[in-house]
């Protein structure tokens, strides 16, 4: 190739790859406008759907086709994770049976960029006869679904960040509008971050929010000798366990101590068996309690250097241990 077509080659690419980046900074810039625009979006009827879906006394349904069906999966999921009762209906199954699931206390969502999605006019119609409550988020103002939702969301007239106008600002703010909505229902429902991590038990939301009781093993699994028990008798309730401790308590059940492998150390002696569990035990030994994070234990254990927690009752008695590894087994960290 002769020199001059490979440098017109080479500057072509370079100049193809620039205008990959620059798409997409317009395409970003373009969608932060629309953002920015939502700033002034929020006035009465965004309270009203708010109260719409706060009196809801059965579940809220999210519906769309195509990119807003999506979005609409994506807005019914995060309701349902945080607290309020939720699941999107594909508008095309809904025209085959699903509009069964749409009861008269529900609250129906339904997204379309033209207002005029010819698949969700079976549910309008649906709700329409049913008189249950529909909450329209539509970019045209002059469509359908906004004359006839009980209440209209209507986008701020900001151009789609492309040349053929495929959804992508406008599916952005939809989406906003989504993560807006249950927000507001967050707060006004008072939903705390324990009660979202019952919600997602099987990942690191959840495992973050799991509390003592879900993880401490419980009665024979529980390491425990009365402090008059002698230490041979001790030695065999360790070892069974496999847990390096064992908790001490008075006949009432109400812990007085703890005996720990390095406790068995410090006190090895040539009348080591002979000795009680009362006079090789630490008093006052670290604890914990049922309702206590797993992660707040975790520091704790970290803290000083040990690997299990027993746990009291209000009555200070042994209802349970945490040990480290069931911790890390669980996701806890």
């Amino acid at each position: 190739m002769p020199v001059k077509s490979a440098k017109s080659s080479l500057n072509k690419n370079m100049q193809d790859k620039k205008s990959y980046i620059n798409s997409a900074v317009k395409t970003i810039e373009i969608e932060i406008e629309g953002l920015k625009s939502l700033l002034d979006f929020f006035g009465e009827n965004y309270i009203a759907a708010v109260e719409l879906i706060l009196n809801c006394k059965g579940k809220v349904i999210v519906s769309g086709m195509g990119k807003s069906g999506h979005i609409a999966n994506k807005i019914a999921a995060t309701f349902a994770s945080t607290g309020t009762p939720s699941f999107f209906i594909h508008p095309s199954e809904a025209s085959h049976g699903d509009l069964g699931m749409i009861t008269q206390d529900d609250v129906v969502i339904l997204l379309s960029n033209s207002g005029e999605t010819k698949e969700l006019k079976d549910i309008i119609y649906y709700c329409k006869r049913f008189e249950i409550p529909t909450i329209g988020i539509v970019r045209r103002a002059e469509s359908e679904l906004t004359k006839t939702s009980t209440v209209a969301l209507v986008l701020p007239a900001i151009p789609e960040a492309n040349s053929v106008n495929a959804p992508t600002t406008s599916t952005t703010m939809m989406l906003a509008i989504g993560d807006a909505l249950a927000v507001s229902l967050i707060d006004a429902h008072g939903f705390s971050s324990e009660k979202f991590g019952t919600f997602h038990p099987g990942g690191k939301l959840g495992s973050n929010f799991l509390k003592v009781k879900e993880l401490m093993r419980r009665e024979k699994d529980v390491p425990l000798v009365r402090e008059h028990q002698k230490m041979s008798e001790v030695l065999f309730e360790m070892t069974s366990k496999h847990l390096g401790c064992a908790g001490v308590i008075k006949d009432s059940g109400i812990l007085v101590g703890i005996i720990t492998d390095g406790d068995l150390r410090r006190h090895i002696t040539n009348d080591f068996l002979a000795q009680s569990a009362l006079d090789v035990m630490t008093q006052n030994p670290l604890t914990t309690h049922c309702d206590t994070l797993a992660a707040e234990a975790i520091a704790i254990m970290n803290k000083k250097l040990i690997t299990s927690l027993l746990v009291l009752d209000e009555q200070k008695k042994v209802v349970g241990i945490l040990h480290l590894h069931d911790c890390l087994r669980s996701g806890v960290v």
